[in-house]
């Protein structure tokens, strides 16, 4: 199955953002892509935080939402639609959530990001966790011939997320970003190729990259991964699209080789008398 990409660096208008990821969203599909992947914020990335509170969607409606089923059925693709923000019933703060399309326009599955970053740097002070909440627990989803855990920029930094994704063993990860430039210049590709090789499967990267009408720099560099650690595809910076395919029959290799899946032993934790 080929898989797709989607950089972008988007600005502080919502209509704006969702034409360029829906144009974009075709590309792929043009270009042979199944599966296409839009980055963390494709639908805002703002000055302000609390913008995020005010375009947030109550869950299963909404023009962010309403565009994604459109545009997965209008190209026939499994679409996972980067983040958007889903607001909390009662709750002062929103959800950073994942959704994903089927084909058909259906929503498949909606993740919702369990690690909120926090950042204090020269230039940058940020705190997710003052307008949003995390999300409860992880989630896969069977995306045609391919199982896909979803995860969310940050997460990327928790590998016991992933081993709770890999029960039964996901043949896809997503993690759709927004990586700061300093975090992402330092760590990015270091923690993705880890994730694809202790998990011995793709990974598929989407994210923003490059400076942003916001004031915003992010790190870019998409990615797909492959299940040995292989980059495949990368993007520096600016707005684009990134194919690869996702072979099957390199999966099993990788994992006949190296079967180091099969040989995961549970470790007790705690303190000893």
């Amino acid at each position: 199955m080929k898989i797709a990409a989607v950089q972008m660096v988007s600005t502080t208008h919502v209509g704006d953002n969702l034409e360029r990821a829906e144009r974009l969203v075709g590309e792929a599909a043009r270009a042979g892509a199944e599966l296409v992947a839009l980055p963390e914020w494709f639908c805002l990335v703002a000055a302000n935080e609390r913008d995020k509170l005010a375009i947030a969607e109550p869950a299963g409606d909404g023009p962010i939402q309403r565009m994604l089923g459109s545009a997965a059925r209008e190209h026939a693709v499994w679409l996972i639609g980067g983040t958007l923000p889903i607001a909390s019933p009662g709750a002062p703060r929103a959800r950073n959530a994942c959704c994903v399309y089927a084909p058909d326009g259906r929503l498949a599955a909606r993740y919702d990001k369990l690690h909120l970053f926090r950042y204090r740097g020269a230039r940058e002070d940020l705190d997710e966790s003052r307008t949003l909440e995390p999300g409860e627990q992880p989630q896969s989803v069977q995306a045609g011939a391919l199982r896909v855990g979803l995860s969310i920029c940050y997460d990327l930094r928790f590998p016991e997320l992933y081993r709770a994704l890999m029960t039964p063993p996901c043949d896809l990860l997503a993690v759709p970003s927004a990586f700061t430039y300093p975090t992402g210049q330092a760590h990015w590709e270091l923690l993705l190729r880890a994730r694809a090789v202790e998990n011995q499967c793709y990974v598929l990267a989407p994210a923003q990259g490059g400076r942003h009408e916001s004031g915003r720099r992010t790190w870019g560099h998409s990615m797909i991964v492959d299940p040995w650690g292989e980059v495949l595809v990368s993007r520096a910076e600016g707005e684009g699209v990134l194919v690869a395919e996702v072979e099957r029959q390199r999966l099993d290799a990788v994992r006949a080789q190296l079967p180091a899946l099969q040989h995961r032993r549970r470790i007790a934790t705690g303190a000893t008398p």
